[in-house]
């Protein structure tokens, strides 16, 4: 188990330089700013980030997102949608032959929602969901989808890009629907519980169908967290960590600092330590404090801070 740092777009020294200096021993890249030639990403752009990432002593172990105009008719079964397929093959294999073995994504064509800033301890200012405001915002594509629709074209892209994961030796993992709700602006939130991440391993069994444990979001569902790290980190599914907290589950949440949601952080760690995880844990979002950075380098460090010291405390105390 080891610490990481994401939410990086651009492989600047200021970055890289402060997960070095803070101890990160990998990093990923949310969806990194490097050209996208015709929707898809070229492999010279993703050796160069790699080698970037080196010169500081650090592994570049990820990448999560590819710009949601990649892939976006491929969620929603659009007229693009083999064209699509094709791009996301070339880009999946650069990745893996880059020498970047995994690849987190999500399958929310709307992206992340969230509704009005809450304050939090000393001011502190935190993102949150309430889905009675939520329920108000209009249509986000041209129409409402259904369940059925969704998890058909879930289907038909992992029973095509497993295997080209398995012949390249990279493993992809989906991230959560945040908020975990059962629909927004006319999309359902597909993978918003236990049971559904239950149902996505199973379309195609294999080491490279995994997830991104955005363990914020799975907090944030209706399942019990604990039991949901246990059950798929005995399967090895789980890539990598999001170790973050909130302050409940939906209908109505908001984000906390890292040691005082509900979630209890220390017994969770203890079961990624049980169960023999074996990557990385990144802070994810973090309240916004005062004086901090756009980029929130200070509430970062925290987080960070607390993460190796539940590592090493897990560790020394097995």
């Amino acid at each position: 188990m080891r610490p990481g740092f994401g939410q990086f777009q651009v492989a600047s020294e200021e970055y890289l330089l402060f997960a070095q200096q803070f101890g990160a021993t990998d990093v990923l890249f949310n969806t990194p700013l490097i050209p996208g030639d015709g929707g898809r990403w070229q492999l010279q752009d993703l050796v160069k980030l790699r080698l970037r990432v080196e010169q500081f002593g650090i592994s570049l172990t990820a990448l999560e997102n590819v710009p949601t105009n990649f892939y976006d008719h491929i969620m929603l079964g659009g007229p693009r949608r083999d064209e699509q397929i094709e791009n996301m093959i070339f880009t999946v294999r650069n990745i893996a032959r880059a020498g970047i073995p995994i690849f987190g994504y999500n399958w929310m064509p709307s992206h992340v929602w969230r509704t009005p800033p809450v304050a939090i301890r000393g001011g502190a200012l935190a993102t949150a969901f309430d889905e009675n405001l939520a329920k108000n915002y209009p249509l986000t594509h041209d129409r409402e989808y259904s369940e059925a629709e969704m998890w058909a074209n879930l289907e038909y892209w992992i029973k095509i890009i497993t295997p080209i994961a398995e012949e390249e030796g990279i493993r992809l993992g989906i991230h959560p629907c945040d908020p975990p709700v059962e629909k927004l602006g006319g999309i359902p939130q597909l993978l918003r519980s236990f049971d559904a991440y239950k149902r996505l391993i199973e379309i195609y069994p294999s080491d490279s169908n995994g997830i991104e444990f955005c363990q914020g979001t799975f907090s944030e569902m209706k399942d019990d967290i604990y039991e949901m790290i246990r059950y798929f980190g005995e399967r090895k599914k789980i890539l990598y960590v999001h170790y973050r907290n909130v302050s409940g589950k939906v209908p109505v949440f908001y984000e906390e600092f890292v040691n005082t949601g509900y979630v209890d952080m220390y017994k969770a760690m203890k079961i990624y330590h049980q169960v023999k995880f074996d990557g990385f844990f990144i802070d994810d979002h973090v309240p916004h404090t005062h004086g901090d950075t756009p980029w929130g380098h200070r509430g970062r460090a925290f987080a960070n801070g607390y993460i190796q010291a539940m590592i090493e405390a897990v560790q020394k105390g097995s």
